[in-house]
């Protein structure tokens, strides 16, 4: 594992960040920048390929991102936190492959039945 790698402003850790924290200012630009044209997007309630849908997605859904842990191994990054979706604070892992410094790949894991349960009430 890299030690030295978080004082980077491109290590693969920071480049996560941006684009997480971009998220959460609604900085939809920028958070599109930190991406590759052909990223994946891997999740329990979904599957996205390509950067511009991914991003129109979070455009819609406005999550916010609260990090819990960080974890940074060569290209890989994992993260813990807790992710607001519609109210509803969800305990999720982040897994990111960032590659020439754009991130290529996104699988997140999370118990989706308070999500689930929200929707069948409405």
């Amino acid at each position: 594992m890299k030690k030295d790698a978080g004082s980077r402003e491109d290590s693969v850790k920071n480049i996560v960040l941006t684009f997480l924290n971009a998220l959460n200012d609604e900085d939809f630009e920028k958070a599109r920048q930190c991406l590759s044209d052909n990223m994946t997007f891997d999740g329990v309630l979904g599957h996205r390929d390509g950067a511009e849908i991914y991003i129109s997605d979070m455009k819609k859904m406005k999550f916010k991102y609260s990090i819990k842990k960080t974890f940074e191994d060569e290209n890989d990054v994992c993260i813990f936190y807790d992710i607001d979706m519609s109210g509803k604070k969800i305990f999720t892992c982040g897994w990111y492959i960032v590659n020439n410094k754009k991130i290529k790949s996104i699988k997140v894991v999370f118990d989706p039945r308070p999500i689930l349960e929200q929707a069948e009430k409405k």
